[in-house]
Formats: C-alpha cells, structure tokens, sequence
C-alpha cells in the first residue's frame, strides 16, 4: 500500500465520529431499502442500532403487509437467541415534529389499555401511506361521523340512508366516508355546528397531500426514523398477496446492516441536515 494511501485510511479510521451517521440497509429478496435513524429519538436509535449490530433482525420476516398503510417486521420472538430482546420495552420519545409520512419508521407498541405510557417493543414499521385531499385533513372525521346520525334522521333524508346503507353493507367504507365528508357543509350549516380540525398542521397538510402517510398514527407511537433509499422496494412489499392475517403468503425474510457516512455526503444525497459542530475555536 503506498503512503499516501495508507495515510488516507488511517485518517478515515480515526475520523471524528461526531462527523459520521449510520445509514442502515436493510435487504430483502425484493431489493433494499436505506434508512436513516433520527437523533431526537436517541433511546429508540440506540436500542435499534444494537440490535441491528448483533444480527438480532437477520432471517426475521416482514409479517404484517397493508397496502397503501405500512409494512411491520422485527419480531424477535421468533429467534430462540433474542427471545428476551421481543420483550425490551423503549420509553416513547413522541414528537409533533415527526410525523408519519411516506417512509418513516415507527416503533410497534401494544394497545393504551396495555401500555398506558405508549412504550415501544422492537419491532418496527415503515409507513407506504396513502394521499389525503386537504377537506380530508382539515375536518374532523370523528366529529362529523358522530353527528352524521343526528343529520340523516333529523329530516327527509330517507334516499341518503338508505344509500349509506347499502355502501356499509358491501364493505365500501372509503366510499362511504366520502360521501360523508362531501355533505360536510350541508350538515354543518343544518346542525349549526363547525367540523374544524384545529389540531392539523401545515407540515402535516403539505406532507400528507403530497407524497402521503398514515395520518391517523400521528401523535400515538414513536417516529425514529426515515427511509432515503428503496420505497420502491416497499411498494413491491406491499402489494404482495397476504393471507387473512396481513402475513404475505411467500415470507420476505431480511437481513440488516449498518454503513458509516460522513454527515455531510447524508445531507447533500438525502437532504438530511445536521446541526453544526461548534468547536473551541469558533467559540
């Protein structure tokens, strides 16, 4: 090796960490994906690095596929050596600023009545989502569906109910939310009531219209993380056929690694930015 050569991975080799990030791929038989975990969610990325480190991951599968939803995997119970790893629980670091869209990475939990602190297991998700319109983000749905009864049988609205009906009874349940979000002025202006969303944001707004999300998760379990690379993979995840557990009928097995990147190259490729390192110097 000649000395400049040798000089210059030595000089990478003893780097300031401080100026290196982990990309973490993930690998299936359908293609990668990247992802780069957040420092606001420190617990969460140092729990998931050591465990990807350790190889805990490696040969678990993506069990739970919803279209246009998310994809979930890391079920360490079904490794014998990091059974015990299943039950870690991670204290939640929610945050309004991460939100769930295309490509976060979530942790699973179980339900509120089980985990009243919302803490999170080891397993993980990587939202697909879906595109809302803005009328969609800037009602609130809860509402309007608790009134609509009030609405359809406080007048002659026979032809409506009947409609709803046959919609509910055929299971098309986006339909029929459409239908009652279009009459959203209509049964404001009847009830003398106001279906505002006041708790929407303008990043939720411009996020979810545009690429899409899972909005119903926000504010309920941890973002830790974001893919940069390979939502193609997860699109072609998706779309695999399931059984009537979400479990794809041919298993996506993965295997997971980590690869050392210097901040800088993240947020030129990515467009991830890091705060600046403020040495004695320039102090």
């Amino acid at each position: 090796m000649g000395l400049l050569l040798a000089f210059l991975v030595l000089q990478a080799c003893t780097s300031n960490t401080e100026d290196q990030e982990q990309l973490v791929i993930i690998t299936t038989r359908l293609g990668n994906i990247k992802l780069i975990l957040f420092n606001d969610t420190p617990k969460h990325k140092a729990s998931f690095l050591e465990l990807v480190e350790a190889g805990a991951y490696d040969s678990t599968t993506f069990y739970r596929v919803m279209k246009d939803f998310m994809i979930q995997g890391g079920d360490l119970a079904t490794k014998p050596l990091f059974e015990k790893e299943s039950r870690r629980l991670i204290p939640a670091e929610i945050s309004a600023d991460r939100i769930h869209q295309r490509g976060a990475i979530g942790a699973a939990r179980q339900t509120v009545n089980r985990n009243p602190y919302r803490k999170s297991t080891t397993q993980f998700y990587i939202v697909q989502g879906k595109t809302y319109s803005q009328k969609e983000l800037t009602t609130d749905i809860s509402q309007l569906n608790n009134m609509l009864p009030r609405y359809l049988y406080n007048g002659d609205h026979q032809v409506l109910i009947d409609e709803f009906k046959i919609l509910q009874d055929s299971g098309r349940t986006e339909e029929l939310q459409e239908r009652v979000l279009a009459l959203r002025e209509e049964i404001e202006e009847s009830l003398g009531l106001n279906f505002e969303n006041a708790d929407i944001s303008e990043a939720q707004i411009a996020s979810y219209t545009t690429t899409g999300g899972a909005l119903h998760l926000d504010g309920a379990y941890t973002v830790f993380g974001q893919v940069v690379e390979g939502m193609e993979t997860i699109d072609k995840i998706a779309r695999l056929e399931v059984d009537s557990l979400d479990n794809p009928v041919e298993p996506i097995y993965m295997s997971l690694s980590i690869e050392y990147l210097p901040k800088d190259s993240i947020t030129v490729w990515y467009g991830i930015e890091y705060p600046k390192i403020v040495t004695k110097e320039q102090n």
